[in-house]
């Protein structure tokens, strides 16, 4: 039997606030007691994402350091429509969440924006513009 993929892994400096910026976009994650170390959601399609503390991962890989220079991950969310992109962008970045570029009608046809997760990590918004 071969492997199958099953789960993202996303190492976080500040569960709570990583946590509350993906339920803003709408992810049906668990309440969890705030020193938790550890949390997952299952996604459409069963694929499941999840979220470790720097403690935790340091509990067995104590020399790792989080990676610099750039980011090692993009995250994308299909939106409804072009104006769901901009909404969202809009809440986001009014929320404190650093945009990286705003809604911009990018050449291969779709309404596209990127916005910074609490630790750094690019998550896209895209809708197709037709």
């Amino acid at each position: 039997m071969a492997p199958r993929f099953d789960l993202i892994g996303l190492i976080t400096g500040d569960l709570a606030a990583s946590l509350a910026f993906y339920r803003r976009l709408g992810l049906d994650i668990p309440e969890t007691d705030p020193d938790t170390p550890h949390v997952e959601a299952r996604l459409p399609g069963g694929l499941r994402l999840a979220w470790d503390t720097v403690a935790t991962i340091t509990s067995f890989q104590p020399d790792w350091t989080p990676p610099c220079g750039g980011h090692r991950i993009g995250i994308a969310f299909r939106c409804d429509d072009p104006a769901e992109v901009d909404r969202l962008y809009a809440d986001l970045t009014a929320a404190g969440h650093p945009g990286a570029n705003p809604p911009w009608d990018a050449p291969w046809g779709q309404r596209y924006a990127v916005v910074l997760d609490p630790d750094g990590n690019h998550v896209d918004l895209f809708a197709p513009l037709s």
